[in-house]
């Protein structure tokens, strides 16, 4: 396919829906909220809009920089614009990252769908905590049931992405992006109009910065990270589908506030929650499907709200399972040449086989080990810890080091319509500050940061 025939999203709503799609995911409303509840509220609230800032948004323009320029997939794209080098490995490790995460985020995916049939069904009414432990417990072990949810939601990722760039993806996110909006809105003015509510707030956005130390700081940073869907491939993809019209500075600005809007939504609607029932704040993982649906239990009008909860974690998952499967896609298709839907059908089969291994390695397979991890935990952690980060530094690299100043500028400004007042900074940002940043996430997620005196 040649640059000028290349598929790209026919208006600015559908870039930013895609690109905030991507980045909005269970990170946000799952994982963002029970770090913000671990780490003080407030100060890590803060730390963590500062690491969006300074680290997060430039190597995501730097991620779209490389799409865009290159008009190709991750590997592609590197491979067009430094010729003859091994650049490309850096894209291939992106595509890689979104197959090993989808082998573990389709089963967690597979469970907000069980979880809306629960609450359909009224299931966490009359229910405490303990109870709903089982119950998530079982299910989580069960051998058969979490697969027929993963295969589902498998099907529907693979449905949306047949449909192409323009007709499955651009349309089903400029339509899924304003409905979680939508849900989350809901969810959080229900949410501070609880008795004791106020208290959640406060929690939220009082920051008490005696709290802030090293880890708060290394696991804001990471979450800052990964909250944008960056180093594994998604936004090179999709800013190859941008228009050469797009203004890549307003696209950047857009889906960064719209992800972190999200995630601080999520927490607006989970933690007045919590305060009102006098639950910790702190709870890990299971915050959202053990303690929530004690909160709904207890909650008044808790059905309804319990429904539009689930059904807005399956939304959010839905969005960048899409991005994920396109990032594979979109490789296997470009460099081999593949027919699109047979390379659908193919990655989706090797992505359930992988999803098959991480639901029984929590129940079945619990006892069979690789380098003392379950595959869900593997594929996880080689993910998260090392090939995301490692990914994202060597991106900031290129484009700090490697690609040509006058050529990024070229790129993002249009060649030269758009004034970019700010592109020194950029790139000392990239050059720089990112790669140290992103250096330290990966020396503490690997474990070192106790060695290095960083914890």
């Amino acid at each position: 396919m040649s640059e000028k025939e290349r598929i790209s999203f026919g208006s600015k709503l559908g870039v930013v829906a895609a690109a905030a799609g991507s980045a909005v995911g269970l990170g946000n409303i799952w994982r963002f909220p029970y770090e913000l509840g671990q780490y003080g509220g407030g100060a890590f609230l803060v730390i963590y809009l500062l690491c969006v800032l300074l680290l997060g948004m430039p190597v995501m323009m730097s991620e779209f920089v490389i799409g865009r320029m290159g008009q190709a997939n991750t590997a592609g794209s590197f491979r067009k614009l430094a010729p003859g080098k091994k650049w490309w490995i850096v894209g291939l490790m992106g595509v890689l990252a979104s197959f090993l995460i989808l082998g573990f985020y389709i089963v967690v995916a597979g469970w907000t769908l069980e979880y809306v049939v629960q609450a359909v069904g009224d299931r966490f009414s009359g229910r405490e905590t303990a109870t709903l432990a089982k119950v998530f417990a079982d299910f989580s072990t069960d051998t058969f049931r979490p697969l027929l949810w993963m295969a589902l939601f498998t099907i529907l990722t693979g449905g949306v992405v047949y449909a192409g760039v323009k007709n499955g993806i651009e349309k089903s996110t400029k339509f899924l992006m304003p409905l979680l909006l939508l849900i989350i809105i809901a969810l959080g003015v229900r949410s501070v109009t609880l008795p004791g509510g106020a208290e959640g707030l406060r929690f939220l956005f009082q920051p008490d910065f005696s709290k802030i130390n090293s880890s708060v700081i290394l696991s804001a940073m990471g979450q800052a990270f990964f909250s944008l869907s960056l180093g594994m491939g998604c936004m090179i993809t999709y800013g190859s589908y941008i228009s050469k019209k797009n203004n890549l500075q307003h696209t950047v600005v857009e889906v960064t506030v719209l992800d972190t809007l999200i995630a601080v939504l999520a927490s607006i609607a989970i933690f007045p929650a919590v305060f009102s029932l006098g639950i910790n704040p702190a709870q890990g993982p299971e915050l959202v499907f053990i303690t929530l649906p004690n909160v709904f239990a207890h909650m008044p009008g808790g059905y309804f709200w319990a429904i539009l909860f689930f059904v807005l974690l399956a939304v959010a998952a839905l969005t960048s399972t899409i991005s994920l499967l396109e990032v594979i896609v979109a490789y296997v298709v470009e460099e081999f040449g593949f027919k699109r839907h047979r390379v659908i059908a193919l990655v989706s089969v090797a992505v359930l086989f992988l999803g098959l291994l991480s639901s029984f390695s929590l129940g079945i397979w619990s006892d069979v080990k690789i380098f003392g991890m379950g595959f869900f935990t593997l594929f996880d952690n080689a993910t998260s810890k090392i090939l995301m980060p490692v990914g994202g530094l060597f991106i900031a690299v290129f484009v700090g080091w490697s690609l040509d100043k006058n050529a990024i500028l070229n790129e993002m400004s249009n060649e030269g319509k758009i004034k970019v007042g700010y592109f020194r900074l950029f790139m000392f940002l990239v050059r720089y500050l990112a790669p140290i940043g992103i250096g330290l996430i990966i020396i503490n997620q690997l474990g070192f940061g106790k060695l290095l005196s960083l914890e």
